[in-house]
C-alpha cells in the first residue's frame, strides 16, 4: 500500500473519529504529497525514499516551529506541533538510537578512513545516504562532529 492510501485511509479513519490533530496532521501530508507529485519535473509518483524525504521534512519544519514556539512561551502553539508530529513520525520508519547511530558511523568513519575534522564531508556523505530514513540529518552530524574530534 503505498503513502498515499496509508494516508487516505487514516484520514477517513480520523475524521470518523472526529481527532482534530489526526486531520490536520494527515491533511498536511496529503497536501505534500499532492504538490510533490504534480511539482514541475515530477513523474506523477512518488518512490518510497521520495515518500521518506518528503515526511522527514514535514517533521523538521514542525520540530523546528515547536522549538520557536517553546522560546516565545507559546505553550498552545507548541502542543499542536508536538501532537502533529506525533502522528506524521507512525509513518516513518523507526529511528535508530544515538548509541545505533554511533555505531554505524564509526563504520562508515573506519572505511572512509577519516582521522580529523577535516573528513567531515566524505563521512557525511556516505552516513547520511547509509541511514536516510533512519536518522535526522542533525544528529547524524553532530555525532561525526563527536568521533572526529577524539
Amino acid at each position: 500500500m503505498s503513502l498515499e492510501q496509508k494516508i487516505m485511509t487514516e484520514l477517513k479513519a480520523a475524521m470518523l473519529a472526529k481527532n482534530e490533530a489526526a486531520l490536520r496532521s494527515l491533511r498536511a501530508v496529503k497536501a505534500a504529497i499532492l504538490l510533490a507529485k504534480t511539482s514541475e519535473g515530477a513523474s506523477g509518483d512518488l518512490t518510497e525514499d521520495d515518500e521518506i524525504k518528503l515526511l522527514q521534512k514535514l517533521v523538521k519544519q514542525r520540530k523546528d516551529s515547536l522549538e520557536i514556539f517553546q522560546q516565545q512561551n507559546r505553550i498552545d502553539l507548541a502542543q499542536k506541533e508536538q501532537e502533529e508530529i506525533a502522528v506524521i513520525e507512525k509513518f516513518l520508519p523507526a529511528q535508530l538510537t544515538a548509541e545505533e547511530i554511533k555505531a554505524e558511523l564509526a563504520k562508515i568513519i573506519a572505511a572512509t578512513g577519516a582521522s580529523s575534522p577535516a573528513d567531515m564531508g566524505k563521512v557525511m556523505g556516505a552516513a547520511t545516504k547509509q541511514l536516510a530514513g533512519k536518522a535526522d540529518g542533525k544528529t547524524i552530524s553532530t555525532l561525526v562532529k563527536e568521533l572526529l574530534n577524539k
